[in-house]
């Protein structure tokens, strides 16, 4: 037996319970690893709290978590990596535990953290899925909300690298930090429109809302087409006709491999602002939906 967080109802963070499980066999594609660190997404606490119980539907006991990283110690047939090799990935069946399946593992390069390697895949992933969607590309400008967020840092720094223009609406606490990453910082807010207005007197060309912080209208304005925004955040966004995106382990671009290149060669930046102990879990998830967090939540088993 091993050690794994689990809820077997949904509700509040207090549903988050130390279990003893048995470590999972790995199928064909899959390997199992044993967890270094496992990064806590939004989407858990939406999983733990019911709220994506039609899209994501629970068979309890369920042990969340979407991303892992760790050593490999078991390897399904034709999985692409062996015993020892130190990867990260997405889990197949939760990663809030001691050991973890994973799906189309990426090695770990030395210089990577194990914190920032378990925090880089759903986050990564998404920042590059939703750039490609947009179509974003060198000269335009790209309005990106909810930009000091761990989605949208990563969205700001792929985006200036390829030469495309970026503002971004963030506190005013990390106007300073997005600067440093090549883009002009907004405040959002009241009043945040007219000051990305003055900020980008030549239009906004591309919206990624990665806030759900009611900014859809006005970002359909500034674009001035629906096609233009897409939102992984505000679930309000059919009846402004723009784009929910939402990935899947499925549905994964292969961009992962690159991401890691850059953030083991200090290319991109993602910031981890505390780690856990497993049996911390329900912590790691009140202080995020208190919103104290700056950066990625990581826990270690």
């Amino acid at each position: 037996m091993s050690k794994a967080i689990t809820f077997s109802e949904f509700g509040a963070a207090e549903v988050l319970r130390p279990s003893e499980v048995t470590p999972p066999e790995p199928a064909p594609g899959q390997v199992r690893i044993r967890v270094r660190a496992a990064s806590v997404n939004p989407f858990d606490l939406k999983h733990r709290s019911g709220l994506m119980a039609q899209a994501a539907p629970a068979r309890f006991p369920v042990i969340p978590g979407l991303d892992a990283a760790g050593v490999v110690d078991a390897v399904g047939e034709g999985a692409d990596a062996a015993v020892g090799d130190e990867v990260l990935g997405f889990t197949v069946g939760g990663g809030y535990a001691e050991y973890a399946l994973l799906v189309r593992p990426v090695g770990r390069p030395r210089s990577l953290s194990w914190e920032v390697a378990a925090s880089l895949v759903t986050v990564g992933e998404t920042a590059s899925r939703v750039l490609r969607q947009l179509g974003a590309r060198a000269g335009q400008t790209l309005l990106v909300h909810g930009a000091a967020g761990s989605v949208g840092t990563i969205a700001v720094q792929l985006a200036v690298a390829r030469g495309i223009t970026v503002v971004g609406t963030v506190g005013e606490h990390d106007v300073e930090r997005l600067t440093a990453q090549g883009a002009t910082a907004v405040r959002y807010g009241d009043g945040w429109a007219e000051r990305v207005k003055a900020a980008a007197p030549q239009g906004v060309d591309l919206v990624f809302d990665a806030s759900g912080a009611g900014v859809l209208a006005d970002s359909v304005a500034l674009a001035g087409d629906s096609a233009r925004v897409i939102t992984i955040a505000d679930m309000s966004a059919a009846e402004h006709g723009v784009r929910f995106s939402a990935g899947s382990v499925d549905q994964a671009d292969d961009s992962l491999p690159q991401l890691v290149q850059l953030a083991a060669a200090g290319e991109l930046d993602l910031p981890v602002w505390r780690t856990y102990p497993l049996d911390q879990a329900a912590t790691a998830h009140r202080d995020i939906e208190a919103r104290r967090n700056k950066g990625k939540v990581v826990l270690l088993p």
